[in-house]
């Protein structure tokens, strides 16, 4: 049962909102993945191809700035929003600014770690709310848009 001061919808008696969750944040990131790929390959020449040398570099400058600014604007990332599943903090209420570029760092640091993204993926699959590591952290949790 969920704690009272907690806005966030009750799994138990609206498990429509949690359905399948896990499944499409995982193809909503292959999404993300190939949206930044194209972003990255639109910023090379900019560069003059020197970006090149230090593409991993480049690749979490615009990782991260995709994603902040994606889930700031519409509380999902462009593959979520695919997927018809958004982000919402613990209050029940969609991300702002500093929730989004928050969740966007504890995503890329867990991701840069094989045992917390192991660990992330696996509570995604196991928790009522299908809470990864930076969904915990933060009590936030992906839903199922409702329209």
């Amino acid at each position: 049962m969920t704690e009272p001061s907690w806005g966030l919808p009750d799994p138990e008696y609206n498990a429509e909102l949690y359905a399948d969750v896990p499944v499409k944040r995982a193809i909503a990131w292959i999404v993300d993945a190939l949206v930044i790929f194209g972003i990255t390959l639109l910023v090379l020449p900019f560069t003059a191809f020197t970006a090149l040398f230090f593409y991993p570099l480049l690749w979490l400058f615009v990782s991260f700035l995709y994603r902040t600014f994606t889930i700031a604007n519409g509380s999902a990332t462009l593959g979520m929003r695919l997927m018809s599943i958004e982000l919402r903090t613990f209050r029940g209420e969609r991300f702002s600014f500093p929730d989004a570029a928050m969740h966007t760092l504890m995503h890329m640091v867990c991701f840069s770690f094989l045992l917390p993204q192991i660990a992330s993926a696996i509570l995604m699959l196991t928790t009522a709310r299908g809470q990864g590591l930076p969904d915990l952290a933060l009590g936030s949790t992906a839903l199922n848009r409702t329209r």
